[in-house]
């Protein structure tokens, strides 16, 4: 059975395969993930989705977003989708040069969530390939270039922790602050513990006058998350592997 939509979203599954350049996750969306990589993200064309406003593409027969009009497919419920699939590219001229072997490959992957060949085109010049079933619940994602995950990954993990941890102020009300993004070597530092697969866990954050401290658990390759959330409830009550530290004096993290 699915957790509710706050649960997918204060723990954090990741997983990373290196060699074939993609990250499998749990709780990071789209609307974080575009968010955080706004600089890099070009027009999107749409393989699997249920977006109302895209614009038609006539070669390829599929629906695509203008990089302008990316705001508001940001806003809308990308999770109520279902399969939420998609490719960037730079040019449209490039998609119209798509062979038909080419869009093929493209229906497979968005069914299939894997690549036939390859994940990157050499029309559409694409820096991502999407996959998402329920987004944020199983998100599959090429990167052309992982230093854009190490990117998404250092925003993100002071956004989750802003969230789901806010400080507690005078009267112990609770309020938010802005933590600062985690320098990319610390991301980078964290790619041995994910080509095994960790989660985080934002809920189970520990709190106190001088840092806060994420637990991360080493728990493994899953594809199905239901059953990667049974194993966390069994890791959730033994000590964790490593934890992310916010020291609030030197506003560093480590």
């Amino acid at each position: 059975m699915k957790k509710s939509n706050q649960e997918k979203r204060d723990l954090l599954y990741i997983f990373l395969n290196e060699s074939e350049q993609y990250v499998l996750t749990h709780g990071i969306e789209f609307k974080e993930f575009a968010r955080s990589l706004s600089d890099s993200l070009n027009h999107l064309l749409l393989i699997k989705h249920a977006y109302e406003s895209g614009e038609f593409n006539r070669h390829t027969l599929l629906e695509y977003v203008p990089k302008e009009k990316l705001h508001r497919l940001m806003g809308d419920d990308v999770h109520g989708y279902g399969d939420f699939c998609w490719v960037d590219f730079e040019e449209l001229e490039g998609v119209n040069a798509l062979s038909g072997e080419e869009i093929a490959e493209l229906l497979y992957m968005g069914h299939m969530k894997e690549q036939l060949k390859q994940p990157f085109n050499r029309h559409l010049r694409n820096r991502y390939g999407y996959f998402a079933h329920d987004d944020g619940w199983w998100n599959k994602v090429y990167y052309r270039t992982l230093t854009d995950f190490y990117r998404l990954l250092s925003d993100l993990v002071p956004e989750k922790l802003n969230e789901f941890k806010p400080e507690k102020g005078i009267l112990g009300l609770k309020k938010k602050r802005d933590y600062p993004p985690m320098d990319i070597e610390l991301s980078l530092s964290l790619k041995p513990l994910m080509k095994e697969g960790i989660l985080l866990s934002f809920k189970d954050a520990v709190q106190s006058r001088t840092k806060i401290e994420v637990p991360i658990w080493v728990i493994g390759d899953y594809m199905n998350m239901d059953d990667m959330f049974e194993e966390y409830e069994k890791l959730s009550k033994t000590k964790f592997d490593a934890t992310l530290t916010f020291d609030k004096k030197t506003k560093q993290w480590q």
